[in-house]
């Protein structure tokens, strides 16, 4: 089940959004800038489901193709595929898998990692952040550790259930306890920057604009 602050959230650029958590105090949410999005146009916002995986040259192609689609069955729709992989070696979504999760409901993912069959991708319309792309997939090389646990992407933790959203600017971390929250307080801000942007296009100054509304 979709969850229904995801569309008041998607209309609430990642800009406010930061600078709402920023004044709320709370550091080390916004997500490294190699993590970008294949698709700038489109904004993807959810729970994060979140995987730990490790390079294991040892394994079987069997062995990782069974650990593989067994990630894929876990993935609950209405979250966000996270995963932090350990290695830009190897790309961590493709083509199967992408379609595979789309299907599933699940809302996109976010990969501090690496990304092949971006053309597909793009023609099935299913979000996806990653740093680069490869043509190289995990077979026989990359196992999962586990999934719903803590990971960090850069210098941003992100737990199962904390809230991810991201725009063409980039991408914020917000604590799932707060989302309520910081919501409410970036729609109220944006509401806000309407009135300044209003004013000064009508010939207000400026810093008179800021200072009446603290806010620019």
């Amino acid at each position: 089940m979709t969850d229904n602050r995801i569309a008041p959230l998607k209309g609430c650029y990642t800009g406010v959004v930061h600078d709402v958590l920023r004044a709320m105090g709370r550091k080390n949410f916004t997500l490294p800038p190699r993590v970008t999005p294949l698709q700038p146009d489109m904004t993807l916002c959810g729970p994060a489901w979140t995987i730990d995986g490790r390079v294991d040259e040892t394994a079987d192609a069997h062995e990782t193709l069974l650990a593989w689609t067994g990630l894929l069955s876990k993935c609950p729709e209405g979250h966000i595929w996270t995963a932090q992989p350990h290695t830009h070696q190897i790309a961590q979504m493709g083509e199967l898998s992408a379609e595979t999760l789309h299907r599933k409901g699940v809302l996109g993912c976010v990969l501090d990692g690496g990304l092949r069959d971006a053309n597909f991708i793009l023609e099935l319309g299913f979000p996806c952040w990653r740093t680069h792309h490869t043509p190289r997939d995990i077979v026989g090389f990359w196992l999962p550790k586990q999934t719903d646990i803590d990971i960090m992407i850069g210098e941003v933790l992100i737990r199962p259930g904390d809230w991810l959203h991201g725009d063409r600017d980039g991408m914020v971390c917000i604590p799932q306890e707060i989302l309520d929250d910081v919501l409410e307080k970036s729609q109220i801000a944006m509401e806000t920057e309407s009135k300044v942007r209003t004013a000064i296009l009508d010939g207000m100054d400026p810093q008179e604009a800021y200072l009446k509304w603290g806010k620019f």
